[in-house]
């Protein structure tokens, strides 16, 4: 609830920017300033440069767990009051739905009231290809994908793993989450320092997307005429690997059969052109109100999220006691 009520407000100290920042101090001190683009691969120590990225891995989720269990642990010797607030709020940091539908309608009122450029600028806060060559129709099919390839690790996993282990839990996944997105590249720096960043997210992400994705069907079921539960169901088992990630398709390929729609494809990335399948079928041309569309089919997934969260604390706690 907080968080549709607030979002992220700009100007607070956010976790995840300190997480941010202790995984770039350890990236400088553990692979320091090396050229990795002028050096030669083959002179380079490949299993030195992924035990040093496992090392960071460690250093971040231990820190992590252990500063969030003392700020809870400390908030509840104050009050129980004092934790659950503590609590309330550790786990309105971990969800980016507010956030992740703010920037994306952004963009949609841009096109629809102000000029293509300033379009562009808006969705290039959100999504990491050259927003410089994109039409119309380019910048809204960045910005629906955003929504529903974000919807998993922005909403839905981090839900579900403060469900499971309280702010601790999913802090410790938006950390392991903040680590693939800063180092978890396959580029000449990152290309074996990253390995187990990427393969961490990996494996927290398979099954929270493959969930994520099953509850956008779901969610296309409740959302009226304009979305499409067997066309999501029968896109999702078609296209759901059509990504090099294997969580990553999952629920952009069920918000491209809700709304019908094609989307993914080639996109270009700080001036090369990156060959993408395509995602979905072309039943009809993409619109600026898809991308309202694909909010509020992710606001609807996210509340059959929270009641089945919601369920399974309740029924644990009944297990349990």
């Amino acid at each position: 609830m907080l968080d549709l009520m607030v979002g992220d407000p700009h100007g607070i100290p956010h976790p995840i920017v300190w997480i941010g920042r202790l995984i770039g101090r350890l990236d400088k001190s553990l692979l320091g300033d090396i050229q990795a683009e002028k050096s030669d691969p083959e002179t380079r120590d490949k299993t030195a440069e992924r035990r040093k990225g496992l090392l960071l891995v460690l250093i971040v989720i231990t820190v992590t767990a252990a500063l969030t269990a003392a700020i809870t642990f400390a908030a509840y010797r104050i009050s129980p009051a004092a934790g659950v607030i503590v609590e309330a709020v550790l786990t309105c940091y971990l969800l980016a739905q507010t956030s992740l539908r703010r920037e994306s309608m952004k963009v949609y009122r841009e096109l629809k009231d102000g000029t293509l450029d300033s379009a562009r600028k808006a969705v290039s806060m959100i999504v990491g290809r050259d927003t410089k060559v994109l039409d119309e129709k380019g910048v809204t099919k960045a910005a629906v994908e955003t929504v529903a390839e974000n919807f998993s690790d922005g909403v839905f996993a981090p839900m579900l793993y403060a469900a499971i282990g309280g702010p601790v839990l999913g802090l410790i996944y938006k950390a392991i989450n903040t680590m693939d997105s800063m180092i978890g590249y396959k580029n000449d720096r990152y290309m074996w320092f990253g390995t187990a960043a990427a393969k961490l997210d990996d494996i927290a992400n398979f099954i929270p997307a493959r969930i994520s994705a099953l509850l956008l069907i779901a969610a296309s079921a409740v959302c009226g005429k304009s979305y499409d539960a067997a066309g999501a169901l029968r896109i999702w088992k078609r296209d759901r690997t059509n990504h090099k990630s294997p969580n990553a398709a999952q629920t952009e390929s069920a918000a491209a059969g809700s709304l019908g729609l094609q989307l993914a494809g080639d996109a270009q990335y700080f001036g090369k052109v990156v060959r993408k399948p395509f995602i979905g079928d072309k039943t009809r041309e993409i619109e600026a109100f898809d991308i309202v569309r694909v909010n509020r089919l992710m606001t609807a997934a996210s509340f059959i999220g929270f009641a089945l969260c919601m369920l399974g604390i309740y029924a644990a706690s009944c297990i349990v006691t």
